[in-house]
């Protein structure tokens, strides 16, 4: 457990010191409650330090050669290879993944960097006509300046990464608050990374603080010109609105309450395997993990039975033993709140064909099924180990259902035509859809994102680019210009 004694500080300019504040947040390992560190809080005042530190330093690295700047993301690249066991201990430890989870989230990490290493290169200005004679007009693509950037308690490392990487190669700075939950997989392991990896000082500073102590200070701060947040669509409501009332770019990643749907010329065995995949994975803290499985009622008696079976093998215990399928929530309040939905659902006429039990933040799977229409539990999203059955009759049906939430992040259709797949998952109002496959997916030069609930922006490839430069004409006029008077 190294890293937690090592990094349980507040990263700011370069430097590894304590906050200021006068209480500390408390870093447990949600499996077995080990208290894992104590770090003092960030206050206002670190937040505005480490705003004014990524502003001093932006300048000079947006001057920084491309091909010079890329050369630190392959650096930490070798970094994360050369210490990845360590960094999955601390993962299984900090977030309760198993250490299949553990190798998914580091895998993608390490996606990403390779990703950001060619980003560094992309930005590509434009020379555009003008209908004035002699004029040349030149389009500039620029670095935003300073991003804020807001992480998950679920995939804190990757998700960290993923818009950290990015920005700092496009030639921004950072300030990084990770979720006070998993304050050294989200912040300062991150920092640690690009500080071996030879960042400069100042570019990317980490805050470990809570909204109880400093506010909309981290959004509302005058320096940072995009936020990009991920979480709640609660939380992300109030930060698009912080955001535009101070003239700032927001990209928000949010929640989802996605469908799996299994049409009736599925593979019924292939679809129960990316379904129990896609419900259970993290223990169901996944944005994109399948809420909701829609099954054709020609083919829900067979599905069901053979997906109750599936979910009946899965090991429900520590995270550290690789034989774990299903660890821990990240705190007795997420566990709480799941055991206490399931409860109310089958309070109101729900069939639990399997019924998990809770002991501490182990949270066993429940299958529901006979859920009816107007039930709390189908309009959001179930953050634990909860699958919902949900019969159809038709395409239609399917796509009516899959559509009434407010949320449109992700889906999965299975069929055994592909091309009618495609065909229902274009009247799916989701960003992202997956024929005969599963929900959860994230590929580093595909557009990531959600509609409605789910967010706004998009991450990945090109989008990067979008979300983390701006555009400046500059017009140059060769000739003379007539001017009226």
């Amino acid at each position: 457990m190294s890293f937690f004694t090592e990094l349980a500080h507040q990263y700011i300019d370069g430097e590894w010191r304590p906050g200021s504040g006068s209480w500390d947040i408390i870093d447990f390992n949600p499996y077995d409650g080990e208290k894992l560190a104590s770090i003092p809080v960030a206050t206002a005042v670190e937040v505005d330090q480490a705003y004014r530190a990524a502003e001093r330093a932006q300048e000079g690295w947006a001057a920084t050669n491309p091909y010079t700047r890329r050369l630190v993301f392959e650096r930490a690249l070798r970094v994360i290879e050369d210490r990845e066991q360590e960094i999955a201990e601390t993962i299984i430890a900090e977030l309760g993944g198993t250490r299949l989870k553990a190798a998914f989230e580091l895998h993608l990490a390490k996606e990403f960097l390779r990703e950001a290493v060619q980003l560094a290169l992309r930005p590509e200005g434009r020379i555009l006509p003008s209908p004035t004679d002699g004029k040349e007009n030149r389009v500039y693509r620029l670095p935003v300046g300073v991003v804020g950037v807001i992480s998950p308690f679920n995939f804190p490392f990757l998700l960290s990464i993923k818009s950290v990487a990015p920005a700092l190669a496009l030639g921004n700075a950072v300030v990084l608050k990770p979720h006070q939950n998993t304050p050294i997989c989200g912040g300062s392991l991150v920092a640690k990374v690009f500080e071996e990896a030879g960042l400069p000082a100042g570019l990317l500073n980490v805050v470990i603080t809570d909204i109880a102590e400093i506010g909309d200070a981290l959004i509302a701060h005058p320096v940072p010109k995009v936020i990009s947040f991920t979480g709640s669509d609660k939380v992300g409501q109030h930060v698009a609105t912080v955001c535009a009332a101070n003239f700032k770019r927001a990209i928000l990643e949010l929640g989802g309450n996605s469908a799996l749907i299994v049409l009736d010329d599925a593979d019924v065995d292939y679809a129960v395997d990316a379904a129990v995949f896609s419900r259970f994975v993290h223990q169901g803290q996944v944005c994109m993990a399948a809420n909701r499985i829609l099954v054709d009622r020609t083919v829900e008696k067979e599905f069901t039975e053979k997906f109750v079976a599936k979910v009946k093998t899965l090991k429900v215990g520590d995270p550290a033993d690789p034989q774990t399928h299903i660890g821990p929530l990240i705190n007795s309040t997420q566990a709480d709140a799941v055991t206490s939905l399931v409860e109310q659902t089958v309070e109101g006429g729900a069939t639990a064909l399997l019924r998990g039990t809770a002991e501490g933040n182990l949270v066993g799977p429940s299958v529901l099924t006979d859920l009816a229409d107007d039930s709390p539990i189908l309009s959001q999203e179930i953050f634990g180990p909860v699958a919902l059955i949900v019969p159809f009759d038709g395409e239609d049906e399917a796509v009516r259902i899959a559509n009434d939430t407010p949320y449109g992040l992700s889906g999965a259709v299975h069929t055994g035509d592909v091309e009618r797949g495609v065909r229902i998952a274009q009247r799916i109002n989701t960003g992202m859809i997956h024929i005969n496959d599963g929900t959860v997916h994230d590929e580093p030069i595909v557009p990531f994102g959600g509609e409605k609930h789910s967010g706004s922006g998009r991450l990945n490839g090109e989008s990067m680019i979008e979300a983390f430069t701006t555009q400046k004409w500059i017009s140059v006029q060769h000739g003379r210009s007539q001017f009226p008077f």
